[in-house]
């Protein structure tokens, strides 16, 4: 009986160990295999089979990508004239490898490392047509219109490098060893003005190598920019009922329908960024261009239709955009809810313009006429820094937390802040004018040594 025991119980192990054997490989790394099935030139196999062992994080995310399932390969993307300005002689020195057997003259093909809306618009004409027009792809031009930063040289390259060029882009430029100039890239600003004359960088919202439109769809694809003291919008959507139903549903959203079919109440419950600024809804077509949907340039230190923006005047009439914009509204919301909304936020622009904007800028003119504040260079007075924060800060969180519904944006972060610095800026000033004294210069302001000449190959010669 025992025997018999003993060997029931060994048939019991060996059976516990053979179920839990795939339960102890689990952990074991398993290697995906990636077989080209279709045809492509021998260069683009050369392309993919090489950068699979030079750079697989890159190739894995591209092989994941709907690209890929449509065949689209390196070559469709970055392939170069000869003659064109952007062709990396870098990459050219691939092909006199000898410890790869792609490194030989049979596969050797110019290629440009920047891949441009150029490039895209070769399968995508519509979007980047509209992109073209778009604040977005024109933002280094408006940069410098407006901002004193740049015009007063009041902060250094590597300053600019390091922030403002990462969201706004560079002027592209190639080194003498034909490499992209290290000060220009890497660079993906949604307004790069790249060699090929194009603006922008579909990569800053379509990430490469995936390229997913899931991505592009979410907020933090648009975060990635707008967030902040100065443009707060992932922040004061995170607030908002739509980001706070996001937050919660989010993932049951259907991030992956096809472009034109994401589909409000279907697809998604509350809208994101994208949903209302870019996203086809009803009956309004969806487009790459941001400054469409828009009857406020709410950036602007004193706010005014886009069409009247002097740094770029958009080609819009905002009322047909404002229809758009409820239009998009009011695939989940009632014609009295869009409108009140709407109404709440006009009055709010005009707040702002007539009670803090238009007196401060009638002190600042007076102090400026009456010599007590120098226009020689800016924010190397107090007074200065005071006016631009009170309208690049605390006014535009004012405007951009009413406008997207986020009411502590709106008023703690807003016009609470917007009236102490008002109030601040008003008792220095008046003070001048009264006792005849010209305000205090910072005489050794940090890092005031950028290049303050506009880029030629946007303005023209100088």
């Amino acid at each position: 009986m025992y025997r018999k025991l003993w060997a029931i119980g060994l048939s019991v192990i060996a059976l516990l160990m053979a179920t839990s054997q795939p339960a102890r490989t689990q952990n074991l790394p398993k290697v995906k295999e990636f077989r080209i099935e279709r045809a492509m030139p021998k260069q683009a196999v050369a392309c993919l089979e090489c950068h699979k062992v030079e750079t697989p994080g890159l190739f894995a995310d591209w092989a994941a990508s709907r690209h890929a399932a449509a065949n689209i390969t390196c070559l469709d993307c970055h392939q170069a004239d000869p003659k064109d300005k952007d062709v990396s002689q870098v990459h050219y020195k691939q092909y006199e490898r000898s410890d790869t057997k792609w490194g030989i003259p049979e596969y050797k093909i110019p290629v440009a490392a920047a891949a441009t809306p150029k490039d895209c618009s070769r399968c995508h004409p519509d979007e980047v047509t509209q992109y073209s027009r778009s604040k977005h792809a024109n933002t280094i031009e408006i940069i410098w219109e407006i901002d004193p930063w740049l015009n007063k040289g009041m902060n250094s390259d590597i300053e600019r490098q390091a922030g403002c060029y990462v969201c706004h882009g560079t002027v592209l430029k190639m080194d003498a060893d034909g490499r992209l100039d290290k000060s220009t890239w890497p660079n993906t600003g949604v307004g790069r003005l790249n060699l090929d004359g194009s603006l922008g960088s579909c990569t800053s919202c379509h990430t490469r190598h995936r390229f997913s439109v899931m991505e592009a769809r979410k907020p933090g694809a648009c975060g990635q920019c707008h967030l902040g003291p100065d443009h707060p919008q992932i922040e004061i959507y995170t607030e908002s009922k739509h980001g706070d139903i996001t937050k919660a549903f989010g993932s049951t959203y259907n991030w992956t329908a096809a472009p034109g079919t994401w589909t409000p109440g279907v697809d998604y419950r509350a809208p994101t960024c994208a949903s209302c600024h870019m996203s086809g809804s009803g009956p309004v077509m969806t487009s790459h261009d941001v400054t469409e949907r828009l009857a406020w340039e709410a950036q602007a230190p004193l706010t005014v239709r886009p069409s009247e923006f002097a740094a770029f005047p958009a080609k819009t009439d905002w009322k047909v955009e404002r229809e758009k914009m409820k239009s998009v509204c009011n695939q989940c919301h009632g014609n009295v809810w869009t409108n009140d909304h709407f109404d709440k936020y006009d009055k709010v622009i005009l707040a702002y313009n007539d009670v803090y904007f238009k007196p401060a800028k009638k002190l600042l003119d007076d102090l400026y006429a009456k010599g007590l504040l120098s226009k020689e260079k800016f924010f190397d007075e107090h007074l200065e820094l005071q006016f631009y924060e009170l309208w690049h800060h605390e006014g535009r969180r004012a405007r951009m937390g009413t406008a997207m519904m986020a009411p502590d944006y709106a008023w703690w972060h807003g016009f609470y802040e917007c009236k102490a610095r008002f109030n601040a800026f008003f008792e220095e000033g008046d003070h001048l004018i009264k006792t005849g004294q010209k305000a205090y210069r910072y005489p050794n302001y940090p890092g005031a040594t950028g290049n303050t000449t506009r880029p030629p190959e946007l303005f023209g010669p100088k």
